[in-house]
């Protein structure tokens, strides 16, 4: 019987350290996490993902596919206590970057995770780098830990394929040069100077496109910053001797516009010129006009007075004066 009850008493005491004592966990500031009870998650009653509004981001042919359960996620603090059946899953939402090139699943492919290859819509292979931000979506916990076996790998493949398409089928928006004038000559056609002159669009679009991946994969991108978009070496050369004449060009036809312009402003200012000597010439004689008018009013004594005050004016000044004489 002693041997028995020490059994039982050195039983009980491992179970209390190995389940009682080692039951109690907590929650780090940047963690969240999920308990499953005999391997099922805590869910929210019979809600889904797409009862919250990142399904919203989702075609209407991926909501089937993308239907996840919402879970009762598990805020940071504690101690918490779980029973032996139940198991406790972490995972980190604190914001991570990674290079655009990078795979998950083969980290010596794209030039070991440091640039990203794609191909033109002028057939150019062209390479990329850049950064993206991502992090693990509170909101779609149960993509993250039950739904996708590697959830990075298969948001980085999408952001890829992603980009990739939108490479090969860029163009540059067509804008109309100010006042109707058809403006200085740029480089337009050229599929990798589009690129470069529209890189806050095409960070723009991939944001725009990449915002269902929390709803897909339970991770949230961030932002996407698409920093260089380089060719071939063969290929650099030809393209900056094209991009000199263009330059060119554009320089010649900005001067000939300035000079064309500077012209017509010279003209412009010629005219107000002459204008304003002739409406200077003409204002005495109206004056004068306005003047005799009032005199012919005051009747004709006054009219003959001004007449004879103006000839004594002009004989002042005169050298010589010829007089008619009447025989």
């Amino acid at each position: 019987m002693d041997i028995l009850a020490g059994v039982a008493l050195g039983f009980a005491a491992w179970f209390v350290v190995r389940f009682m004592l080692s039951g109690w966990y907590t929650v780090g500031p940047n963690q969240r996490a999920v308990k499953t009870v005999f391997g099922r998650a805590q869910r929210l009653g019979d809600l889904t993902s797409l009862d919250d509004p990142i399904a919203e981001s989702l075609r209407e042919t991926e909501k089937e596919r993308y239907c996840f359960p919402q879970v009762r996620v598990i805020m940071p603090g504690g101690p918490y206590f779980k029973w032996p059946w139940e198991t406790v899953h972490k995972v980190s939402v604190a914001t991570e970057t990674a290079n655009m090139a990078f795979d998950p699943e083969s980290p010596t492919a794209n030039r070991n995770g440091t640039v990203l290859e794609a191909v033109t819509k002028d057939q150019l292979n062209t390479g990329l780098t850049g950064q993206i931000r991502y992090q693990v979506s509170e909101r779609n916990l149960y993509a993250y830990i039950f739904g996708v076996t590697n959830p990075i790998a298969h948001v980085m493949g999408y952001f890829v394929s992603v980009l990739r398409e939108r490479i090969a089928t860029f163009e540059a928006p067509r804008q109309a040069a100010a006042d109707g004038e058809a403006g200085a000559v740029s480089v337009e056609g050229i599929s990798i100077n589009d690129l470069r002159k529209n890189l806050r669009d095409l960070n723009e679009h991939m944001d725009k496109e990449c915002r269902c991946s929390q709803a897909r994969y339970g991770i949230l991108l961030d932002a996407s910053l698409i920093t260089g978009i380089d060719p071939p070496p063969d290929v650099e050369s030809a393209l900056a001797a094209i991009n000199t004449a263009y330059n060119q060009v554009s320089s010649d036809i900005s001067l000939a516009t300035a000079a064309a312009d500077q012209r017509i402003v010279e003209s412009k200012r010629a005219v107000e010129i002459e204008t304003l000597k002739a409406e200077a010439d003409v204002e005495p004689l109206q004056r004068l006009a306005d003047e005799l008018t009032l005199l012919k009013q005051n009747g004709e004594a006054a009219m003959i007075a001004y007449v004879r005050n103006v000839k004594l004016s002009l004989f002042s000044r005169a050298k010589r004066v010829i007089a008619e004489v009447k025989s």
